[in-house]
């Protein structure tokens, strides 16, 4: 039970089973309705993808504020691409590739050259917009139809829709990886001290170069759903996303001092989130109080994370006496 106490997933999975009792009480069966349930928590899937990157990133220590940038990046470039008749296959390479390379980018500047990450993703969160909006101004590019309605699209004989199928092989493989790898164990000792780290012979600057090319690679793709989602591309595609995903990520029991966390707790906080801004939307409430609401979520989630730590260790201690 002490264990379990323990756990920072704890939070977010008791708030997931509220959110659930209140949303069937307040807005009756089509709320609790499965298909209708899996249907909208997919339009969540950039977000979710974004925020498995971002654990690897915060847990290393660092952070990255130019995730939706490089989405909306990659989104415009690959669909510029089409435009100009260049087959699909190479649109989606091509957006793959430039989402992985700013990641990499990101890492070359951050363990390389030793600059802190918030200023170099900073800079990325206003460079890579503008970018995209210099190539696309005003206007939008269109996908080719062949490319559009993945979200229309479901698993064979199951009702789970195809992106959120997708997110959820993303996460299992991420998650084994992070937990049961040496690599894994790299990116929790980095966090912890980066320093201590390197005098142990861990690979500091490779593990978070990895990390944020993890994470571009996380953008590529979720710029690329995002694109067949729409049918359009437009350089503010994804406004703020960076910050419901940092929200998610920290709802879901990472630290931000960097050494803890989970893909666990990070997809149990994604899909609080979706259920509560569904909830809220059938209730017609407006964008700026749903953004309200998360953010007094987020503080009492921590508050109650840390209370629920302290209450363990003061019980361990007072046991072990």
């Amino acid at each position: 039970m002490k264990k379990l106490l323990a756990r920072r997933e704890i939070v977010p999975a008791v708030l997931i089973l509220l959110a659930l009792l209140v949303g069937g009480v307040t807005q009756g069966h089509k709320f609790l309705d499965l298909h209708y349930l899996l249907d909208s928590t997919s339009l969540y899937v950039e977000g979710g993808l974004l925020a498995i990157g971002m654990t690897l990133i915060i847990i290393s220590g660092q952070i990255d504020l130019s995730v939706a940038s490089n989405l909306a990046l990659v989104a415009c470039v690959s669909a510029k691409l089409t435009e100009a008749h260049y087959s699909p296959a190479i649109a989606i390479l091509a957006g793959l590739a430039l989402g992985t390379g700013l990641g990499w980018l990101n890492g070359v500047l951050v363990a390389r050259l030793q600059l802190p990450s918030f200023m170099v993703t900073l800079a990325g969160l206003a460079g890579y917009r503008g970018i995209a909006q210099a190539m696309m101004g005003s206007k939008s590019a269109k996908v080719p139809d062949k490319l559009v309605g993945i979200d229309m699209a479901y698993v064979p004989h199951t009702p789970i829709p195809l992106p959120l199928a997708v997110l959820i092989v993303v996460a299992v493989v991420t998650g084994l990886i992070l937990h049961r790898t040496v690599a894994g164990r790299w990116i929790y000792a980095v966090g912890t001290n980066a320093k201590a780290s390197l005098y142990s012979a861990v690979p500091v600057a490779r593990v978070t170069t990895g990390v944020f090319i993890v994470t571009g690679f996380m953008a590529g793709l979720a710029g690329l759903i995002i694109n067949s989602r729409l049918g359009v591309a437009r350089y503010d595609d994804a406004p703020g996303l960076e910050l419901d995903v940092i929200t998610a990520v920290v709802l879901g029991g990472t630290s931000i001092a960097g050494g803890k966390g989970s893909i666990l707790g990070t997809m149990l906080a994604l899909l609080l989130v979706a259920l509560i801004r569904i909830q809220m939307g059938l209730a017609n409430v407006t964008a700026e109080y749903q953004l309200l609401v998360i953010g007094v979520l987020l503080v009492l989630a921590v508050l109650a994370t840390n209370i629920t730590e302290r209450l363990v260790a003061k019980r361990a201690m007072h046991n072990s006496r």
